[in-house]
């Protein structure tokens, strides 16, 4: 922690001896991590971190903590769970103060829920820090409302493949595709054709928009607009490459008139009312 990050006043919870945190540090951007997650960096004896946190807020940590990889990223050599989990629990029965960072939430298709289980059944204690999601944080970063009334009353969010890395049969996407007016796929770009697929024939249009955002609230974020029938192409066109979050439902269109990083380029507005509504946003 630099002397020159001024922490409010507190009082704050404390990171005891023998205790885990699993704190949640956001979509990439370091500023969206939580003051929860910060006074625990400041707090940490031990830290074990995963692939899609940004490894800048670890500059944030004491100097002296020790800083322990523990990432898992689709088709390339990993951690295994177990391992990961149980590491955590001799950490903490060492009287360590562990600090587990994730990035997003690590409630949200993170494998916090199977990590803070063991802790408990292994006796340790444990705090939950939420985190910024990617499925609301990056899209918000691409200018993209995740929830809009004139678009939607639903949102899903939806893993894009299940524990062995393949689509997740135990979705029922036809059924989804009618119940859900947007849908936010969380590591979905390599099974995206055969999901497009499920959804069209579920009753989706074809020319649904559809937006993929890769390095989500990072300076070389990307965002690649297409729709859902063309998405799997345009993704190999345009040489796009995970981790990626994708966006299905008419809500991709408000970012014609919301991407803001653009318009704070410079850049004029593409279209102020994408959504046809012919009035003015103040007005219902």
């Amino acid at each position: 922690m630099t002397d020159s990050l001024q922490f409010p006043d507190g009082p704050w919870p404390e990171l005891q001896p023998g205790w885990v945190w699993l704190c949640g540090t956001g979509p990439g951007d370091p500023g969206l991590m939580t003051l929860h997650a910060l006074n625990a960096l400041r707090q940490a004896d031990v830290i074990v971190y995963d692939a899609l946190m940004n490894p800048e807020i670890l500059t944030w940590a004491r100097p002296e903590a020790e800083r322990i990889y523990a990432g898992k990223r689709g088709g390339k050599p990993s951690a295994q769970q177990r391992d990961i989990s149980l590491q955590l629990v001799e950490l903490a029965r060492a009287g360590k103060r562990v600090l587990r960072l994730k990035g997003g939430d690590p409630f949200v298709f993170g494998r916090g829920g199977e990590e803070a289980q063991t802790l408990i059944q292994h006796q340790i204690p444990v705090r939950i820090v939420p985190g910024i999601t990617a499925g609301i944080g990056g899209m918000a970063y691409a200018g993209i409302p995740v929830t809009h009334r004139d678009v939607n009353q639903t949102v899903a969010f939806v893993t894009g493949h299940d524990r062995q890395g393949l689509a997740p049969g135990s979705v029922d996407w036809p059924s989804l595709a009618k119940a859900a007016q947007v849908i936010v796929i969380y590591m979905g770009m390599k099974h995206i054709r055969a999901i497009a697929e499920e959804l069209i024939a579920g009753g989706r249009a074809p020319d649904e928009p559809v937006a993929v955002i890769t390095a989500a609230s990072l300076p070389d974020q990307r965002v690649l607009e297409t729709t859902l029938q063309t998405a799997a192409d345009d993704i190999t066109a345009t040489d796009m490459t995970p981790p990626a979050v994708i966006c299905i439902g008419r809500s991709v269109l408000m970012r014609q008139v919301l991407d803001w990083q653009a318009l704070a380029a410079g850049e004029a507005p593409r279209n102020l009312d994408p959504l046809g509504r012919g009035r003015p946003a103040e007005m219902s």
